[in-house]
């Protein structure tokens, strides 16, 4: 179980899998590991990806919205948002239904595996940041921001089990 976090980059969809899901607390850092890049057809699917396929379970859209780039270099102009993330931290806004206000991907080193990245989510201090509440979002009571339904709704509906 874990939230895939997306942003459109370059007609793709540049994808982390985040296990405990964004926070709105900037004292909470979360874990962002990257997967592979995702046709932008994915920014709308809910449904069940049967068991053994690359991504298997059940699927919903737990947020969804528009993001403007902040990245800049050390004299204040602006960063194309591809070359932020190559270089290992990209700044953004985000206006979605659930998450809002300014984030930041910071790649460290780390992983299991020789050459993986390891990325860090993690809120600003800004106006929308909070201090308080829920450390995830939990998966089970979530509902899709496109229809309204829950993980389970979606795998009954779909003949599947919730993942």
């Amino acid at each position: 179980m874990h939230f895939d976090f997306r942003l459109e980059v370059d007609g793709v969809l540049k994808s982390w899998a985040v296990p405990r899901g964004p926070s709105e607390n900037p004292r909470e850092r979360r874990l962002a590991v990257p997967t592979e890049d995702h046709p932008l057809e994915y920014r709308t699917f809910e449904g069940v990806i049967a068991k053994g396929e690359y991504g298997g379970g059940t699927v919903i859209v737990w947020d969804q919205g528009t993001y403007r780039p902040l990245s800049h270099d050390r004299w204040g102009a602006p960063v194309p948002f591809e070359q932020s993330l190559a270089d290992g931290h990209a700044t953004f806004w985000l206006d979605g239904t659930r998450l809002h206000g300014e984030f930041a991907l910071t790649r460290f080193k780390g992983g299991e595996a020789p050459g993986e990245e390891v990325w860090l989510l993690i809120k600003a201090k800004d106006g929308r940041a909070t201090q308080e509440g829920p450390d995830a979002p939990d998966p089970y009571l979530a509902r899709s921001a496109r229809t309204g339904r829950t993980l389970a709704q979606v795998a009954a509906e779909e003949g599947g089990g919730s993942s």
